[in-house]
């Protein structure tokens, strides 16, 4: 290498970094503005030193007038070219910035979607960006209905147990005032009622204690194999006094298969849960009607247990509010009876969605013809426990 190349060369490099040291100070004092303006400074720096560097190197070598035009020429087309690129991506830029800007000041403010302009141009890293956002935002927006569903219930259950404690306190104060005044004759019958009521409102207080228990989460109990077959029929057993009271028939239908019916759970859990809904069942079956419970198997292995009733069907409106906390249906709100009057706080069907979700088990309800079924799927028992 000859000395007037090294000369050249040497010249074009201080040239190249003169104008980069002008350029990154340049870049420096437009750091905090925006991004556009900034793209437009990283755009025109490489091409500013590129084009001091060829002047130089025209001028060392001598280049002809034509020549040095045609090359300066190319230079400084290339140059807009590199600059309109640089203001495009920019714009991209500060497009996808500005919708995430706006995404995050609606995201604790508001769970609506956000209104945003075209994403097509937007670059994908952006775009993920939003889409996290977005998906954020829905999941603020469920949780919030879920929080607003839950303090309803809060406030309802509130009232349906404040109205369903005050009558029977109402009651026992007037029988303790007519026992304490000597205005009662049957004084053994009006003991009687006064123990009929305490045992309702006992029972008002432990569907308490029990929600209340299942909402904390407590520590899993020790669970074992149990028959769903065997459960239903103990239920069966225990309930049909009640059903004979009602005018309504108790029938069981299940496989005498236990091995295929057998769930991991705890027995006296799970005997509450299905407890509730036959109970629940009884009641609202018009007289001579029929109660069924069927236990079997599903096509996906979980063990499924069904107890249709005669109550005529749930309004659609209400089949997603039947669980929820303190939730009744308008009749059971005024009750037209004594037996409608002590079927509870509106606890049974909570706590056997608890008792069910617990198990790691699905419960739902749907209408049939002439009164509707409450379906309980839990998984089998696993092969190490049979």
């Amino acid at each position: 290498m000859n000395h007037d190349t090294m000369k050249i060369l040497a010249l074009t490099t201080l040239w190249t970094l003169a104008v980069a040291a002008v350029g990154g100070g340049i870049l420096w004092q437009f750091r905090r503005r925006s991004l556009r303006i900034t793209m437009m400074v990283v755009g025109l720096v490489p091409m500013a030193a590129a084009l001091a560097a060829i002047l130089q190197s025209v001028r060392a070598m001598f280049i002809s007038q034509h020549d040095s035009l045609v090359v300066l020429w190319t230079l400084a087309f290339s140059a807009l070219l590199g600059l309109a690129m640089s203001v495009l991506l920019g714009h991209w830029i500060t497009a996808g910035s500005r919708d995430v800007g706006l995404r995050l000041r609606h995201l604790g403010t508001s769970y609506e979607p956000a209104v945003v302009g075209n994403r097509g141009s937007v670059p994908l890293e952006l775009a993920a960006l939003t889409d996290e956002l977005e998906m954020t935002r829905k999941k603020l927006a469920a949780s919030s209905e879920r929080e607003r569903a839950l303090e309803t219930s809060r406030r309802e259950l509130v009232a349906f147990m404040s109205h369903d404690l005050r009558t029977p306190l109402a009651g026992l104060r007037a029988v303790s005032e007519g026992l304490e005044d000597g205005v009662i004759e049957d004084v053994p019958g009006a003991l009687r009622q006064m123990r009929a009521t305490v045992d309702r409102m006992t029972g008002l207080v432990d569907d308490l204690f029990e929600l209340s228990r299942l909402s904390a989460a407590p520590p899993p109990r020790r669970r074992s194999a149990v028959s769903l077959r065997e459960l239903a029929e103990d239920v069966a057993g225990e309930t049909c006094e009640h059903a004979r009271s009602e005018g309504v028939k108790l029938v069981v239908d299940a496989p005498d298969d236990d091995d295929r019916l057998a769930v991991h759970g705890d027995a006296d859990e799970l005997t509450r849960a299905v407890t509730n809904l036959v109970g629940n069942a009884i009641r609202h079956t018009e007289r001579g009607g029929t109660v069924r419970l069927a236990v079997d198997r599903e096509s996906d292995g979980r063990v499924r247990l069904a107890v249709t009733d005669g109550c005529g069907g749930i309004p659609d409106d209400d089949l997603e509010r039947v669980f929820d906390i303190g939730w009744r249906g308008d009749e059971q709100r005024t009750p037209a009876n004594s037996a409608a009057s002590s079927s509870g706080g509106g606890l049974g069907l909570a706590i056997a969605r608890g008792v069910v979700e617990s198990h790691e088990g699905t419960i739902a309800v749907t209408n049939v013809t002439g009164g509707c079924a409450f379906q309980i799927a839990l998984p089998p028992v696993p092969a190490t426990t049979a």
